[in-house]
């Protein structure tokens, strides 16, 4: 069974909802054009935002394996993000609907 790790990407202060959603198109759409094989190692995003103080967060699982590529696109991309715990484990069955959607690949 894949293990898989859970990020929480943040939004920059005072960044408006559809501003943050372009900025992550915009980082999903690079990562499918220019890194295929580890976009296709994203599982899945959570069907909401969440709020981290005055910050949306939004939630993605993704295959261990390409956790320090993928921190290392957040940073080059300028994303914040907290820290991922390589101990917290999911499984697909935790990224079920309503709460969270599949990443069609």
């Amino acid at each position: 069974m894949t293990d898989y790790l859970n990020v929480h990407i943040r939004s920059k202060a005072g960044e408006s909802e559809a501003d943050f959603k372009s900025r992550l198109s915009e980082l999903w759409t690079h990562l499918l054009r220019n890194h295929e094989s580890e976009f296709e190692k994203v599982y899945a995003e959570a069907s909401k935002f969440g709020r981290a103080g005055d910050r949306l967060v939004r939630q993605y699982l993704f295959e261990a394996e390409i956790q320090e590529f993928l921190e290392s696109q957040l940073k080059e991309k300028q994303f914040e993000y907290e820290a991922i715990d390589p101990d917290d484990i999911y499984t697909k069955y935790e990224a079920s609907p309503p709460d969270w959607f599949q990443i069609e690949h």
